[in-house]
């Protein structure tokens, strides 16, 4: 079963572009948290989607929100999105899909005419006690971040 409203956050150890082997809440460490699900580094809509919430980093500082990329690609290939994207936020390198699976964002997808299973863009966001406050499910890149980043302002 995946993660439900007013869930607290999953308890995993999960690999990072910048850290192996690191408890997801120590990334969070008593802060707001925004967490979004991404099919693909270097991607066109993934892409854009990074480098807006890179955009909004500051303003999600601004009001104690860390900000968390997952994927199922490798480190190695986060490390290069970091670089080419110039991100100051975490991306949770997810190959083994645990993270997608205590989140529920695996589903099946049309893609070239093909039926796979693949990340469904999605987003969470968790308060400063690690309770889950809101799911965006089925997300379209283009302008999620701003209105993620309103709607947490407006809590």
């Amino acid at each position: 079963m995946s993660i439900q409203l007013g869930d607290t956050l999953p308890d995993l150890v999960v690999n990072t572009a910048t850290q192996q082997q690191v408890a997801l809440s120590d990334l969070i460490a008593g802060r707001q948290a925004v967490i979004y699900f991404y099919p693909k580094d270097a991607t066109p809509a993934c892409t854009t989607e990074a480098q807006d919430f890179r955009d909004l980093t500051p303003n999600f500082a601004a009001i104690d929100c860390v900000i968390i990329g997952v994927s199922r690609d490798s480190v190695k290939s986060h490390q290069k999105f970091t670089a080419n994207e110039c991100l100051e936020f975490e991306l949770i390198s997810d190959v083994d899909e645990a993270v997608c699976n205590a989140f529920g964002v695996i589903k099946l997808k049309n893609m070239y005419g093909k039926q796979v299973m693949g990340i469904e863009r999605s987003t969470f966001f968790f308060d400063a006690q690690g309770k889950l406050q809101t799911m965006w499910p089925k997300v379209k890149a283009q302008g999620h971040a701003a209105a993620v980043l309103k709607h947490i302002e407006g809590l």
